[in-house]
């Protein structure tokens, strides 16, 4: 149990018989006799919608126990996403909406967190940054000042914005939370 000003994203709540998991929070404290509150983001793991509350900060809430495991991107299977344990060879699938808009960038053999709550899985957490490769953009220019951006493609189809000196072949950073570039990626030299 969890007062509602301790809650935290990554956490899993259990409020009015559903759990939830918290995407964002922000306690905001009261002031003279005003109790504080805690405004959280929440998606619902039974529907994958999210929600929106502010609960009063005294509230107490039930917290379930998140596990999480290194599992291996296998393929896509229609709507679900099948991942690999890979010391079980366990298999599990999670659906699309459960694994996020993110799914678009997964490939075979990637590695990722997965989530379980009471052993059902609930998410797949990505890593931040994901080294990606440039399928096809307008020739590199670089007598252009490297403030102006141009379309590129992804190997899967996926458009993203880049410098003008970047060019098809080049291997990007991508910043997940944003899908912006961020940088191009370090390559050993042989």
């Amino acid at each position: 149990m969890v007062t509602a000003s301790q809650l935290r994203a990554g956490m899993v709540i259990q409020f009015e018989g559903q759990d939830y998991k918290v995407v964002a929070a922000e306690y905001h404290p009261g002031q003279g006799k005003m109790g504080g509150v805690a405004h959280a983001r929440l998606r619902n793991l039974g529907t994958g919608t999210f929600w929106e509350h502010s609960f009063r900060a005294e509230l107490k809430l039930e917290t379930l126990p998140v596990e999480k495991q290194e599992m291996e991107y296998l393929y896509a299977d229609g709507n679900q996403c099948v991942f690999m344990n890979p010391q079980t060879y366990e298999q599990v699938e999670v659906s699309r909406e459960l694994a996020g808009p993110q799914t678009a960038l997964l490939e075979p053999g990637m590695p990722l967190g997965v989530e379980f709550v009471e052993g059902k899985p609930v998410s797949v957490v990505f890593p931040s940054v994901l080294e990606v490769r440039i399928a096809d953009t307008a020739p590199a220019a670089h007598q252009q000042a490297d403030s102006t951006y141009k379309p590129a493609q992804l190997a899967n189809g996926i458009e993203v914005m880049v410098p003008q000196f970047v060019k098809a072949g080049d291997v990007i950073r991508l910043d997940l939370a944003t899908m912006k570039y961020m940088d191009r990626a370090k390559t050993k030299s042989a």
